[in-house]
């Protein structure tokens, strides 16, 4: 691995977000919101995220900035950084695959909108947030920059942090004893473990 293919795999990284969300936003499009949390708040942390996971590590991919910043790279971080990308992929479009047009860039609720409770959901409740943390670590580990690596880690980590009890407390609103029930046979972020 040169860093020169671990730029291009994190390109490639981005570019099959892209392809995988792309015909599930379209669906989520048609089917109307009856609650959404969504406000200046849930702006902000969208853009704190996308700027850790998009905008910073593609100035630098694209420009090399900031060169101060430059960490060794080593092969064999970057092997395992494709590694984790791929999980990334693999589990973003398993979570798409389950939620159908149930799925939302933000706090939604949609008319007729139904627990998932099936498929990755089986097992994990927030595996969209799983998989942002994957991208973030891949990110982390196939750009030898500390500013541009870490930003995906500390973006996400923002979001993560300031929106996770609020979607839980969404879920409740909206499905009482069923999401209690369902939260409690099922791990946050990662199955069996937390």
């Amino acid at each position: 691995m040169t860093p020169l293919i671990a730029k291009v795999t994190f390109v490639a990284l981005m570019v099959g977000w892209y392809v995988i969300r792309r015909p599930y936003e379209r669906k989520a499009s048609r089917a109307r919101v009856v609650r959404s949390a969504r406000d200046l708040r849930e702006t902000i942390l969208l853009l704190v995220s996308l700027t850790g996971l998009g905008i910073v590590p593609a100035v630098y991919v694209a420009t090399g900035f900031p060169r101060a910043a430059e960490r060794g790279f080593e092969p064999a971080v970057a092997w395992l950084g494709l590694l984790v990308a791929v999980a990334s992929l693999v589990v973003f479009r398993l979570t798409h695959k389950a939620l159908g047009r149930n799925w939302s860039v933000s706090l939604d609720v949609r008319e007729d909108h139904k627990l998932v409770e099936t498929g990755i959901y089986r097992h994990v409740r927030h595996p969209m947030y799983t998989a942002f943390w994957l991208w973030a670590l891949a990110q982390a580990l196939l750009l030898p920059n500390w500013v541009a690596g870490l930003s995906g880690l500390i973006g996400f980590g923002i979001l993560y942090g300031f929106r996770i009890g609020r979607e839980e407390r969404l879920m409740l609103d909206t499905f009482g004893d069923q999401y209690r029930s369902y939260a409690a046979r099922t791990a946050r972020l990662i199955p069996w473990l937390h």
